[in-house]
């Protein structure tokens, strides 16, 4: 029977609640910003989140009706759940990332950025992202604080040791 490493970081009950906890932080933080920006520019929610879903279902999801604009808003939470649990997992083996949350979260949110930004966006859709200062300052703040921070924050929260 094999058995675990006691020195890896294994998925206990502090581990879950992180991911639970961050991830639905993030994501309605996240895509609240998206829905308030869309409608701020002139768009509408339901036609941002059917541009999320057209990302894996493609471009014709975007003619989709509601049941499209509910699957983009699972795209985006499938994507906040990876995103939370790398951080989080990480988390679990790096300590400076809990005792340091307000300087590796956001850091971490400006990379989740740049991940986006300047590689999924551009290699799926061909487009690079909105400079306009407006939107590039409402992007970064998405990515850095309501992203970032809040992951870092909720995930120092429930990876702390309890003080003896």
């Amino acid at each position: 029977m094999a058995t675990m490493d006691s020195s890896a970081p294994h998925t206990d009950s502090r581990h879950r609640q992180a991911i639970l906890w961050a991830w639905l932080a993030a994501g309605t933080l996240d895509i609240a910003d998206a829905a308030l920006w869309s409608i701020y520019k002139g768009g509408s929610p339901m036609d941002m989140l059917r541009y999320v879903a057209s990302g894996p279902f493609g471009d014709g999801a975007q003619q989709g009706g509601t049941g499209m604009a509910l699957a983009g808003l699972g795209v985006h939470f499938a994507i906040m759940l990876v995103m939370v649990t790398t951080y989080v997992l990480a988390a679990a083996r790096q300590p400076l990332l809990i005792t340091r949350p307000w300087l590796f979260g956001p850091l971490y949110g400006l990379a989740l950025y740049g991940v986006m930004f300047l590689i999924v966006r551009p290699l799926r859709f061909g487009t690079w992202p909105n400079l306009a200062a407006d939107s590039l300052t409402n992007q970064l703040v998405a990515h850095i604080v309501f992203v970032g921070l809040s992951i870092g924050l909720i995930t120092a929260h429930f990876l702390r040791k309890p003080a003896d």
